[in-house]
């Protein structure tokens, strides 16, 4: 693999759960041949035929949609820009949903004996110089949390204007701090690529916003500055990621960004519901790229700029399956992930201690929804940039506030913590002390009431991108839901946790 698509592989042929499942599959593929769809995910295949392309995963099949009408191959996307032989589709895999999965790397890893270029001592191991990164093969404990959480080392200087002092508590590593020459301090930090498709419904450019040069919350100017947000993201990852000696030509950028930003991606066939598109539902990356979008669309905090109020019923992409016609087990699968709709729209959430939200609006709690921090229409991030913190870099105190009790369903990896002491000396607006696995925004602000703050990202496509959170800490969609449920007192049973988890599955 490791910059490859791997081997053809058609929607009807393949090994199956079962005998129906091949069946139905069969159907989803004669289907989707009468739409003139090319039901394959090899690149080579693609190029200048089809318009859609589709890779399995745990759950289904998941879809890329090209509004150009073909994947390029040749694009700068996919060549190595720099000095070790990485792209950006080393880290951002089409069968991944365009980010990557810790079952595909460690599939890179064996295949390649550690020598696919994901897996580079820049970013890809624990450390620089962890033991054994330099062997051939390297060894698989240098490249840890990488193998078995997909997550990239980012290394972060501390803000010149740091309202806060940084000492370390748990260093497993041995590089949660450095120096360099100049005696600026980084800071290490691991955290999950994110997907580069779906561009055109970013709010903010990366998790902590670090590439977000001009701003995207007015409609007037979305188009161009997320171009050159995006341009800069792609400049910076050639030469950090990629260890370019010089940035990609302003012409490489484009090409990359008009690549990006002309893709859809979402899952597009379930094995228990079947077309995600059928029967007048509208999931899928084709009716996705015809979704309406501007900065402040649906706006939960009043900041549409059309003026129409918030809509809690943000998602309505499987409102037809929420009455069934028949009783059949395909049927009860759709009505399952309908039910697991208007859960994510209406399902009470008691938001409590979530800088970003509580404290701007002075409001203790707020009775809300998912719909609430997920507000774009059937896409799922915030219209606006909202960073918030919701405690998944908490370090989990041994109490039961909803924080510990969400924590404890989750899996974190095993990464450094540190101790950030805020000062009003330093122009903090309060003396404080905080322990947490990741600072997030505040490596781009400074500010003291950043800490731990990370955008939320858009939700399509979740079934073929796990694990989840910035820091991979959820293994699965099940683990989601039971730390929501947890983290925010929602109350739901069983059968409603398994029916919220089937409609993210379906995204």
């Amino acid at each position: 693999m490791g910059g490859q698509f791997g081997k053809r592989h058609s929607v009807s042929g393949g090994k199956s759960p079962s005998n129906k499942s091949s069946s139905v599959l069969g159907v989803a593929a004669f289907l989707l041949a009468l739409l003139g769809f090319c039901v394959t995910h090899s690149l080579p295949a693609l190029e200048g035929t089809s318009r859609v392309s589709f890779f399995p995963n745990p759950t289904g099949y998941l879809a890329t949609f090209s509004t150009t009408g073909s994947i390029e191959p040749k694009n700068p996307f996919f060549q190595s820009l720099g000095t070790n032989g990485r792209a950006c589709i080393t880290c951002h895999m089409p069968n991944d949903a365009w980010s990557v999965t810790p079952q595909h790397i460690q599939e890179r890893f064996f295949a390649t004996h550690g020598t696919d270029p994901i897996f580079r001592p820049v970013d890809g191991s624990v450390c620089p110089n962890a033991p054994g990164v330099n062997n051939l093969p390297p060894a698989p404990t240098a490249y840890s949390l990488l193998l078995s959480k997909g997550l990239i080392r980012i290394s972060l200087a501390i803000p010149s204007n740091a309202q806060f002092t940084v000492k370390v508590i748990s260093d497993p590593y041995g590089c949660a701090i450095t120096t360099d020459s100049t005696g600026q301090q980084y800071l290490s930090m691991y955290r999950r690529p994110l997907p580069a498709t779906n561009l055109g419904f970013l709010s903010t450019v990366m998790f902590d916003g670090r590439e977000t040069i001009d701003p995207l919350n007015d409609p007037s100017t979305y188009q161009s500055n997320l171009t050159v947000d995006l341009e800069h993201q792609a400049m910076d990852a050639a030469l950090t990621h990629a260890q370019a000696v010089a940035s990609p030509t302003q012409e490489q950028l484009q090409q990359i960004v008009s690549f990006e930003t002309s893709t859809y991606t979402a899952q597009q066939f379930d094995f228990a519901a079947g077309d995600l598109s059928a029967s007048g539902a509208h999931g899928g990356p084709a009716l996705l790229s015809m979704t309406p979008y501007y900065p402040g669309i649906n706006d939960s905090l009043g900041g549409n700029p059309s003026g129409a109020p918030f809509n809690a019923d943000a998602f309505s992409i499987f409102t037809p399956w929420q009455k069934p016609m028949t009783r059949d087990e395909r049927s009860l699968a759709r009505e399952s992930i309908a039910r697991g709709e208007v859960l994510f729209n209406t399902a009470p959430v008691t938001i409590q201690d979530v800088k970003g939200l509580n404290d701007a609006l002075g409001i203790t709690t707020i009775m809300g929804t998912c719909t609430t921090c997920h507000d774009t229409p059937n896409v799922g991030d915030h219209s606006l940039p909202v960073p918030l913190d919701i405690g998944i870099s908490d370090v989990a105190a041994s109490t039961n506030d909803p924080v510990a009790l969400g924590l404890a369903e989750l899996s974190p990896p095993r990464t450094p913590v540190f101790q950030f002491t805020c000062t009003t000396q330093l122009g903090a607006p309060s003396n404080l002390v905080v322990q947490t696995t990741d600072p997030g925004r505040a490596m781009i602000t400074g500010h003291c009431a950043d800490i731990g703050k990370f955008k939320g990202p858009i939700l399509r496509g979740l079934a073929g991108r796990a694990p989840y959170f910035q820091n991979g800490s959820a293994d699965s969609l099940d683990q989601v839901v039971r730390f929501y449920n947890q983290r925010f007192s929602m109350g739901l049973t069983e059968s409603d946790m398994a029916d919220l988890a089937a409609f993210l599955r379906t995204l």
